[in-house]
């Protein structure tokens, strides 16, 4: 279709990803056609997230898209990063895609180093939920019927208790005045099991509960 955007979305396996998706496709001219989730391949499960694999490949094929698996090692430098997800634009360019998405709320210095590494490439960044008040965009997703889990918290930020928490109305009404409701600030992580982009909801719950590099996980069992 001429002037249609083929679009990637950057999927870390949570709730704004989600959230981004659910308002791309109700941009006209814009054609979600795969996700793109990095994973600790030593771990085998999503960086930082610590989501399982095979819950983030349920996710995918819920929501109907290619999942675009992108292998980091762990420990991962900054140029190693770069460097395959360079690999990933090229790829992206040779199929047709012309813009990438993501799901970033407000940091500028995130959004300004997303822009750097695509330009020149043919590729164009793409911000669905940037700029939404967060307290707003946490009730407006809870009202839709998104569903999520909080996978990952940085205990100097959150107490550690939030984490396996379900992303609900009690859980907003719980939070510390300092905490950004959406978690922008790396607060905390979550995993999206259900909402308006998904065919099917996941059957998930939240299992052990471990810590590890300064944060705590809550481990998602499907």
């Amino acid at each position: 279709m001429p002037g249609v955007r083929k679009t990637l979305l950057s999927w870390s396996s949570g709730k704004d990803s989600a959230w981004a998706l659910h308002l791309l496709r109700q941009q006209q001219g814009i054609e979600v056609c795969g996700l793109v989730t990095t994973f600790n391949t030593s771990a085998n499960r999503v960086a930082m997230h610590a989501v399982r694999r095979s819950l983030v490949e349920a996710q995918a094929e819920s929501v109907g898209l290619a999942l675009w698996q992108v292998e980091l090692p762990w420990p991962c430098s900054n140029a190693e990063y770069e460097e395959r997800m360079a690999a990933v634009c090229r790829r992206a360019v040779a199929e047709g895609i012309t813009a990438v998405a993501f799901g970033d709320l407000f940091l500028e210095e995130i959004r300004a180093y997303r822009e750097k590494q695509l330009a020149g490439t043919g590729l164009e960044p793409l911000f669905p939920v940037w700029g939404i008040p967060t307290a707003a965009l946490g009730r407006e997703m809870i009202r839709a019927g998104q569903k999520a889990l909080i996978t990952c918290v940085d205990p100097s930020k959150l107490d550690e208790s939030y984490a396996g928490r379900s992303y609900d109305d009690g859980l907003l009404d719980a939070l510390p005045a300092s905490v950004d409701p959406c978690g922008e600030n790396g607060e905390f992580h979550t995993f999206v099991h259900d909402g308006p982009v998904f065919s099917r909801g996941l059957e998930v719950r939240s299992g052990e509960i471990v810590k590890r590099d300064g944060f705590v996980f809550a481990d998602v069992v499907g």
